[in-house]
């Protein structure tokens, strides 16, 4: 009989991207994190990283995680779900509670983050993190852990970040159809970060920039402490979307090509390579160095985007120790050392860490949301011994109102 993912040792995430489905499986064994099996499926049905077709979203999903199931021989029925998409929005906020004297206790921590995230928000919006950057205590800044202090006033910096109700509705709705209980949804650069950085690059000050097929995601870390989110609607299909037309090749042609053959600076080229493209039904031969004529501008635009957004957020002054490219654009040859350039920054590639299972599958910036997801889940299942009523409160709500509505 198959396992269940829902119940005892097994952790499953979901990665609802627009160009694939990514699903990872793991198992905690002897305390530590074994990735039991990863699968992909086509994505049909989402543009820019949001649900534009339900049904199609639907069976990609149940796609993915048959495969999963076929995979690992875990009966998956409950999954950490990603999600992305230029509606989600962050901001920060501040709260305070009296402690008079007393010994901060996780509850004491419980309230001041109630009082941080107790602001306004638009009806047409949803919270789905309420993220610490940072407790004062008596005035002492940056404490990191402030359980087992004393002291008389308790303040907490909280970073927020919301989605579009009727978008974070529709996606819960295609998991939901496709057999899914959706234990919590995670804003996916999120999940990208725990799998790609370090503790140490988190400490120092780092940007993590999460090309996926739809969106591109920038997270900055300074202090060990989340410091600013942004997403822009450019991607992996637009260098797609750009070589089809160029080429007068169809998506499909042209994904092929961007995967095998794509390169974004001339300086890689050799003037005499050439490559063969079908064209219509018709096989044909080009010069390699025509693709970078197409790319070349697209990633330009990227980065020059992303280096706005630095200088615009103080972005330089947090990201001391440079930048780490993940998703599945990040693969295209060169980007790397373009951003270096234009952003003027250390950049690196970053792949999911794993000690234990499917290392050499996972090797690949590709599965970093998934693999992710699947360590968030370990660590929700950890922080929820101490902040039950937080979890329920902030994510039953949205189930309530799923259920309410499409029951």
């Amino acid at each position: 009989m198959a396992r269940q993912a829902r119940h005892g040792n097994i952790i499953a995430g979901l990665d609802v991207g627009t160009t694939k489905i990514c699903a990872v499986v793991g198992e905690v064994m002897e305390g530590e994190l074994e990735i039991r099996g990863v699968s992909t499926s086509t994505s049909n049905g989402l543009r820019k990283g949001v649900v534009v077709n339900i049904e199609s979203t639907v069976e990609s999903i149940k796609n993915a995680v048959k495969k999963a199931e076929s995979v690992t021989g875990f009966e998956i029925n409950a999954m950490y779900v990603g999600i992305a998409g230029g509606h989600i929005k962050g901001f920060d906020s501040y709260g305070a509670v009296g402690i008079r004297g007393k010994e901060v206790a996780y509850i004491d921590v419980e309230r001041v983050i109630d009082s941080a995230k107790a602001v306004h928000v638009p009806l047409d919006r949803e919270v789905l993190h309420v993220i610490p950057t940072g407790y004062i205590l008596d005035g002492l800044n940056s404490i990191k852990d402030p359980v087992g202090m004393i002291g008389e006033r308790l303040e907490a910096n909280v970073y927020i970040i919301t989605g579009a109700v009727t978008l974070v509705q529709n996606l819960l709705k295609c998991c939901e159809k496709a057999g899914i209980d959706v234990i919590d949804i995670v804003f996916e650069p999120l999940a990208s970060a725990e799998a790609v950085l370090t503790d140490e690059e988190k400490e120092l000050g780092v940007a993590i920039v999460d090309i996926g097929g739809g969106t591109t995601d920038i997270i900055l870390y300074k202090d060990g402490w989340l410091r600013h989110t942004s997403v822009f609607a450019i991607g992996g299909n637009h260098f797609t979307n750009d070589l089809a037309v160029g080429l007068r090749v169809s998506i499909s042609e042209a994904e092929r090509i961007k995967k095998a053959f794509g390169y974004v600076t001339p300086s890689m080229a050799n003037d005499l390579e050439e490559i063969e493209i079908v064209q219509e039904g018709q096989a044909r031969r080009i010069v390699r160095r025509c693709l970078t004529e197409i790319i070349q501008p697209r990633a330009e635009e990227l980065l020059d985007l992303i280096k706005g957004e630095f200088m615009s957020c103080s972005g330089y002054d947090i990201a001391s120790t440079g930048v780490v490219l993940t998703g599945g654009c990040s693969l295209l040859q060169g980007l790397d050392k373009m951003a270096e350039a234009v952003l003027g920054l250390p950049v690196r590639i970053g792949v999911p860490k794993a000690k234990r299972g499917c290392r050499d599958i996972i090797n690949n910036p590709i599965y970093a949301t998934g693999v992710g997801l699947v360590l968030h889940g370990l660590e929700d299942e950890a922080s929820r011994v101490f902040y039950p009523d937080a979890f329920t409160a902030i994510f039953g709500k949205m189930k309530d109102w799923v259920n309410g509505i499409f029951r």
